[in-house]
């Protein structure tokens, strides 16, 4: 179970990539007056997921109960930044039809993308507590 976490977790890595990218590239990390994400949730979620992926790999490769839930403790932060990002984004993606001359970056999220990278990461942190309780071992 530890791998499926590791591959979920790489997986939700690649979607928030490209949503960090896309964000930077449209100008949210340039423009703070315009966007609906605030720099620091952004990059805190982002910090803290890479760091949680980091102590997940040394986990599974020296097979410390501790490492999985540091790991685990690490993903509730992320989840809580996550979903304050998700609330945030929500009525920008519902405002789609609306032509501001100045969109939030935030507007050029690929929605298959946002759906992805959630999907993954609720799968991820359940996969991570089941193996941190010692589920499938």
């Amino acid at each position: 179970m530890g791998i499926a976490a590791l591959i979920t977790w790489l997986l939700t890595a690649v979607g928030g990539f490209v949503l960090l990218g896309t964000w930077i590239a449209k100008g949210g990390a340039r423009q703070p007056s315009t966007t609906h994400l605030p720099a620091p949730v952004v990059f805190g979620h982002f910090l803290l997921a890479v760091a949680g992926l980091v102590v997940w790999i040394v986990y599974l490769v020296v097979d410390s109960t501790a490492l999985a839930w540091i790991a685990f403790a690490l993903l509730v932060p992320v989840a809580l930044l996550g979903f304050t990002m998700l609330a945030r984004w929500l009525p920008v993606y519902r405002a789609r039809t609306s032509m501001a001359p100045d969109p939030p970056a935030e507007r050029h999220f690929p929605v298959a993308v946002v759906g992805g990278h959630g999907v993954f990461a609720v799968v991820t942190v359940v996969l991570v507590f089941l193996t941190a309780l010692g589920v499938g071992s």
